[in-house]
C-alpha cells in the first residue's frame, strides 16, 4: 500500500450531496492511512434514478447498493462507501465489509420551516409531515394519529426546500446526515432514543471492498471502530433474523458498555396501532448472538404477524 508510484484508489459513491460528503470524509482518512490518493467515482443507483416511487416498490433492500456492488466486482472501483442502514444484511458474493467508522448520531430529527420552531407534539392537527420510512410513519402515528404522514423522496436539500415552500409542515430525517452536511441549525427536535428507535445501522457508514482485496482490507483496519461495528452488527443480526428488509418498520439500537452491550429492538405496524419491543444484554464480542436473541423475543411477541401484514400490503401495492 505504500508503493511510491501506486495509482489512486477509486472510491465508488452515489452522487448526492450527502453521499459525496460522506465519501470525501472517508477518503481523507484513507489517504492518511495508506499514503495513497483517493479519487471519487460517482455511480448512479436505481434509488437515485427513480424518485417518484416508494423505495419498497422499486427494489427495496439493495436499491442503493447494487450498482456500486457491480462497479466494485467489475473492477471499476476499488472500494465503495454506503450508509450502513442501506446495506443488505447479506452482502453480494465477493463483497466484504472492510470497516465501520465511528458512528454519528443515530437519532431521527424533526425539521420544520426555516426560522420557525416546531416539535412533533406542537404541530397543529392535520399537519403534513414528510417521511418515506414505514418505521418513522409508525412511530409518528403512534404519538400523533391526527397527523398526515406523506411520502417524500429526494436529497436532504430537496426535502428541506419542500418544507420551506410550504408543501410540508415538517420532515423527519436521520440526524447523522444533517450533521454531516453542517445543517444542525435547522434541527427543531431530536427524537428520544428510549421510545423512538432508529433504523438498524442508522448513523453509521460502511466501507466495502472486494473480498479478495486482502492488502486493502488490512490497510483499512484502523478505520474500523469496534464499538460501532459491534453495535451495528447486533442490529443487522436482529433484522436478518426477522427476515426484514431495510424498508420495513423495524427499529434497533445497540448500546455498547465495557465488554457488554444492550440491544433494543422494535417492530411496529405502519398505522402505529401495534408495536412489540424487546431488549437483551449480551457480550460485545458476540453481537450476532445478541441480535438473534432479541429478534426471537420479538417474534414470540407477534412481530412475525406484523411484518407479514406489511409485506403483503407492500406486494399488493406494487403489483
Amino acid at each position: 500500500m505504500s508503493e511510491r508510484y501506486a495509482p489512486p484508489l477509486r472510491l465508488g459513491t452515489r452522487g448526492s450531496v450527502l453521499a459525496t460528503t460522506q465519501s470525501r470524509w472517508v477518503a481523507r482518512r484513507i489517504e492518511r492511512l495508506t499514503d495513497r490518493q483517493v479519487e471519487l467515482v460517482t455511480i448512479e443507483t436505481a434509488g437515485d434514478q427513480i424518485q417518484d416511487q416508494p423505495l419498497s416498490e422499486i427494489g427495496g433492500q439493495g436499491v442503493f447498493t447494487r450498482a456500486l456492488d457491480r462497479a466494485l466486482l467489475d473492477g471499476q472501483v476499488d472500494l465503495a462507501v454506503h450508509s450502513l442502514k442501506d446495506l443488505p444484511t447479506v452482502l453480494a458474493d465477493g463483497v466484504a465489509l472492510a470497516a465501520v467508522p465511528e458512528r454519528e448520531d443515530a437519532r431521527d430529527v424533526l425539521m420544520g420551516p426555516r426560522d420557525e420552531s416546531c416539535t412533533l407534539g406542537a404541530l397543529p392537527p392535520g399537519a403534513v409531515v414528510g417521511t418515506g420510512s414505514l418505521r418513522r410513519q409508525a412511530l409518528a402515528r403512534a404519538f400523533r394519529p391526527d397527523l398526515e404522514l406523506r411520502g417524500i423522496r429526494g436529497n436532504l436539500d430537496t426535502r428541506l426546500r419542500l418544507v420551506d415552500e410550504g408543501k410540508y409542515d415538517a420532515v423527519i430525517l436521520a440526524a447523522a446526515g444533517v450533521r454531516r452536511l453542517g445543517w444542525t441549525d435547522r434541527i427543531d427536535e431530536h427524537m428520544e432514543l428510549g421510545s423512538w428507535l432508529p433504523a438498524p445501522g442508522q448513523g453509521a457508514l460502511a466501507v466495502v471492498i472486494r473480498q479478495n482485496s486482502t492488502e486493502l482490507h488490512a490497510a483499512l483496519r484502523p478505520l474500523d471502530h469496534l464499538p460501532s461495528r459491534a453495535a451495528t452488527t447486533a442490529e443487522r443480526s436482529l433484522m436478518h433474523t426477522l427476515e426484514a428488509g431495510c424498508q420495513l418498520p423495524v427499529g434497533a439500537l445497540g448500546l455498547p458498555f465495557g465488554g457488554g452491550m444492550r440491544l433494543r429492538g422494535m417492530v411496529a405496524s405502519p398505522d402505529g396501532r401495534h408495536a412489540v419491543r424487546a431488549e437483551e444484554t449480551g457480550a460485545q464480542d458476540d453481537p450476532e448472538a445478541l441480535g438473534r436473541a432479541v429478534a426471537r423475543r420479538l417474534l414470540a411477541m407477534g412481530a412475525d404477524e406484523i411484518l407479514a401484514q406489511v409485506d403483503q400490503k407492500t406486494r399488493s401495492t406494487s403489483d
